[in-house]
């Protein structure tokens, strides 16, 4: 076992994930020689920026009441697998756009038995006009690189009235923040708390961003595919 992993999990009370985090840190790695999955290849900086990080939203008694959660590019199932693993009684689907990353995902799912995960190809653009998926989900995580204005336009669709979008952000947020005013106000959400999520002891500095839903997301978004990047709201 890893000991930084194990440290992380015990001070946690997760001892219980321990066998399936690690095991799916061995797989991403071992798929990553053949595919680009994550410029992380050292396994202690893979579980401190990919696994703890992930996992920093757990505490929060939002995400704790969440059941349905939608991870938006997921990459390759961050965070959702970690999240997914540590909590089973909750509902995942994990989206992103290369085909090639949905079936590792898949593999890697069957791989560790974990039963609470769907993996789908799609872009955000089109998959939030889909019935089955927009405004279903409690909370939608995203860790990905994105401006926060476009994120929201990716993320904010899928969440119910009164759910969140939690953006995993680095310490300097504000600024970001500030500019995506314009696109959290025609969306429909509120930035209500940032968390800032300091974990000195493993190099971590980062901002969980909440966003809730206050009202209805109007039908015309997201944008066509590619709009929300090259002309943010």
């Amino acid at each position: 076992m890893n000991e930084i992993l194990e440290k992380y999990l015990k001070s946690a009370g997760l001892e219980r994930s321990a066998e399936k985090l690690e095991k799916y840190m061995d797989l991403v790695l071992a798929y990553n020689e053949h595919v680009n999955l994550t410029a992380i290849r050292e396994k202690d900086e893979f579980v401190v920026k990919n696994i703890i990080d992930s996992l920093c939203v757990i505490s929060d008694k939002r995400y704790e009441n969440a059941r349905k959660i939608i991870d938006v590019g997921t990459g390759a199932g961050l965070p959702g697998i970690p999240l997914a693993i540590v909590s089973p009684d909750k509902e995942f689907v994990l989206m992103d756009s290369l085909a090639k990353r949905v079936k590792i995902i898949d593999d890697i799912v069957d791989e560790l038995c974990i039963s609470n995960v769907k993996a789908v190809h799609y872009r955000a653009e089109d998959m939030a006009h889909e019935i089955e998926y927009r405004e279903k989900f409690d909370i939608c995580v995203s860790r990905a690189v994105s401006h926060l204005s476009v994120l929201t336009e990716y993320c904010l669709p899928f969440v119910r009235k009164g759910g969140y979008f939690v953006s995993y952000k680095g310490s300097e947020f504000e600024e970001e923040a500030d500019s995506a005013a314009n696109a959290l106000k025609i969306l429909g959400g509120k930035i209500e708390s940032a968390e800032r999520g300091l974990m000195s002891s493993y190099g971590l500095s980062h901002t969980l961003i909440f966003i809730k839903k206050v009202k209805q997301t109007p039908a015309k978004y997201p944008r066509k595919a590619g709009t929300p990047r090259r002309n943010p709201l």
